[in-house]
């Protein structure tokens, strides 16, 4: 029998370090749990799931609880409370695109327990979804029947932004299902905004309905009590609410009955959604989720949830082995995981609502960095994600600046920045906002707006979504004619670098915006502006090589010798297919790069030794082989398996150390798609579908 049980653990272990290419990263810096929006956004800070609390992707706690009762004994899945409780043995951890999976061992059983987002672009229907199903598949691993019951605990800091806020529970009556919600006594609906802030409007649901389940609300140390001394919960709801949600920890409680477990698995699942009522605010108008645009409500959403709940689970994990098998062909095994480890991240920082007309618009929250909605600069890098897997997705993005800038009250020749602070999309708040130039970044918007919009009309064959907006395109066109080549003192995408003038990778961006827009006029059969905006573009690429070259390399400004800097701008002249730069301007920059790598990757430029993730990828899809590209990107997998940050994948961290610079959890990693959306076979693949 001890070798029937050896035999079993040693085919468990190896079933859960097999195959996926994200086994490539084997310590997670964050593990993302609940990975859905900005607010409803819960990780594991840890190397296991029970050696602290989970976490808010700011850090604050909103600690998740699983334990499970096996014969007698009970032991602890996630969480590191109750103390008393020992841990279950974790074997292993996999984060795939939709999926996060651990796998655990002991008592005679195997438990696999998965996190699973429909984190499927394109599907925007169920993307837009708030629900996240979490699974148990418990196995037995000696040939012995065993009795196993799970708890499950929610409590309600996951809908307060502080946890002395109060928050009031209640049970929803819905046939064949235990159905509970939380949420705060106050409801103030788009009430508050800001960068390290969590949501306190709306109401969490938890909800499952397989046969044995119990539900209650009770203290969080009672619902504990009660399943370590019979596998129960109380039985009777908690009535002593409000409460702050500090207080007795008010929870939303559920045990599964998963019976004898013997020769076949049991499955039980939990769906864990939020309803927020309304989402974002933008131009003073609320608007809802996208998902309750036909009139859905919180009961619709749970309950669908629970019907398709295995048939969507299937699904993501079928979209899960198609795309890293396309990200490893695109660059190896290594880019993949990566890409696995940004993919819901980079979603879990944007929020797609309805229009008024029921179109989705989709809005980031540039996390960790100042809070703003809807930034330009944070939507270029975050893009390719979009342009790849679902171009309805970039056009929803860009589709509230453009239509911002239509409004009187925008009057400069130049892109904006940003839409407002997060959830409130009402009018710019960077630099200058909508009174002044100062401390806008002019030339970098302009020209990321540009590049943006023809890249959609490249995924798409036409130029259609730019014909609204042809006034403000040209506009900017002809601001980076005038103010592009050589740009004057000015903060770029990198302003935490600080200003600079004569920013070669600046111009080079601006150079391949006018570009871009002389595609777009091309594509829209505005024959003399295609040809008047392609020969400017083209006559400033060649200029800009005689005022960039530095010997061997192009420098970071036009009047500094013995400078350099990351060119990632130029990727787009590639990816548009407008061929504006020989390329032995790319070849020269890798081959010069190559001799400036450090530990943990490529620094920005030569002033500091931090970088940025998204542009190193960039950086990397110019090579023009896999060991050049794999020389790139082994140093940004080793740094995720090794940095002391332990936070949702930063974007800006130092190459020596590294350590994290700021910036955690936002949706630029989606930039990592790059690679993809370069090679065209794939990306004509993936955008073909809707």
């Amino acid at each position: 029998m001890h070798r029937v049980r050896r035999l079993a653990v040693a085919v468990l272990v190896a079933l859960a370090l097999v195959a996926p290419a994200s086994a490539q990263i084997t310590r997670p810096p964050a593990v993302p749990l609940v990975a859905v929006d900005p607010y409803f956004s819960v990780w594991s800070f840890a190397d296991r799931l029970t050696d602290e609390g989970t976490r808010h992707w700011t850090g604050k706690p909103q600690p998740l609880s699983l334990q499970a009762r096996i014969d007698d004994t009970v032991v602890r899945l996630a969480g590191r409370d109750p103390r008393q409780v020992p841990a279950l043995e974790q074997v292993s951890v996999a984060v795939r695109p939709t999926t996060t999976r651990y796998d655990f061992r002991g008592e005679g059983v195997s438990i696999a327990l998965e996190f699973v987002t429909p984190a499927i672009p394109h599907d925007i229907e169920w993307l837009s979804r708030p629900v996240t199903w979490l699974r148990w598949t418990v196995r037995s691993l000696d040939g012995q029947p065993h009795q196993v019951k799970l708890l499950f605990t929610a409590p309600g800091h996951l809908a307060v932004n502080t946890p002395d806020q109060r928050v009031a529970a209640s049970r929803v009556r819905m046939p064949g299902a235990e159905v509970l919600r939380i949420g705060s006594q106050e409801q103030a609906v788009l009430g508050r905004r800001g960068d390290d802030v969590r949501i306190d409007w709306g109401y969490l649901y938890v909800a499952a309905n397989a046969p044995g389940t119990v539900s209650a609300v009770a203290p969080q140390a009672e619902a504990w009590s009660a399943f370590a001394r019979d596998g129960s919960l109380p039985g009777t709801d908690d009535v002593d609410l409000p409460r702050p949600a500090s207080t007795r920890t008010p929870t939303l409680a559920f045990v599964l009955d998963a019976g004898r477990i013997a020769a076949e698995p049991v499955v039980r699942q939990i769906v864990l959604a939020y309803d927020d009522l309304y989402s974002v605010e933008f131009l003073d108008r609320r608007l809802r989720p996208y998902w309750r645009r036909n009139g859905a409500d919180a009961l619709a959403l749970v309950k669908a949830a629970l019907d398709d709940g295995p048939a969507l689970v299937d699904r993501a994990r079928r979209f899960d082995e198609e795309l890293m098998a396309d990200l490893e062909r695109a660059g190896g095994p290594k880019y993949a995981a990566l890409a696995a480890m940004a993919h819901r991240q980079a979603l879990a920082a944007q929020k797609i609502v309805a229009d008024v007309d029921g179109t989705p618009l989709m809005f980031s929250k540039e996390n960790f960095s100042n809070g703003c909605i809807g930034t330009v600069d944070v939507m270029y890098p975050a893009m390719p994600q979009l342009l790849l897997l679902n171009v309805e997705l970039a056009k929803a993005t860009l589709k509230p600046i453009l239509e911002y800038t239509r409004l009187p009250r925008w009057r400069f020749p130049f892109a904006p920045h940003d839409l407002g602070t997060y959830p409130l999309a009402n009018g710019q708040v960077y630099g200058g906002g909508e009174r002044t130039e100062e401390d806008q970044m002019p030339v970098e918007e302009s020209a990321n707006m540009l590049i943006l919009v023809d890249a959609v009309a490249r995924a798409e064959g036409h130029a259609r979504f730019a014909e609204p907006y042809w006034a403000q395109l040209a506009g900017w066109t002809d601001y980076l004619a005038q103010k592009g080549l050589d740009p004057e003192h000015q903060l770029c995408t990198d302003d935490f670098a600080g200003h600079l003038a004569r920013n070669a990778n600046l111009s080079l961006k601006a150079i391949v915006g006018i570009g871009a827009f002389a595609d777009l006029a091309r594509r829209g059969g505005r024959a003399a502006e295609a040809a008047k905006y392609g020969a400017l573009a083209k006559d400033f690429a060649r200029q800009w090589a005689g005022l960039a070259r530095d010997g061997d390399h192009f420098a970071l400004t036009f009047d500094r010798p013995g400078t350099w800097s990351q060119k990632y701008n130029l990727v787009w002249d590639r990816l548009l297919g407008l061929d504006l730069f020989p390329p032995e301007i790319a070849r020269a920059e890798i081959a010069y790069y190559k001799t400036k790598m450090q530990p943990y990757g490529l620094p920005l430029d030569s002033r500091r030794s931090y970088t940025k993730l998204d542009w190193q990828v960039w950086t990397a899809t110019l090579t023009e082989n896999r060991a050049d590209f794999e020389g790139f990107i082994d140093p940004l997998v080793r740094w995720v398996n090794e940095t002391p940050a332990r936070v949702p994948l930063t974007d800006w961290y130092d190459t020596v150390t590294g350590r994290q610079e700021e910036f955690q959890a936002r949706s630029v990693v989606g930039g990592v798609f790059i690679t993809m959306l370069a090679n065209p076979d794939l990306a004509t693949k993936w955008q073909s579908r809707r």
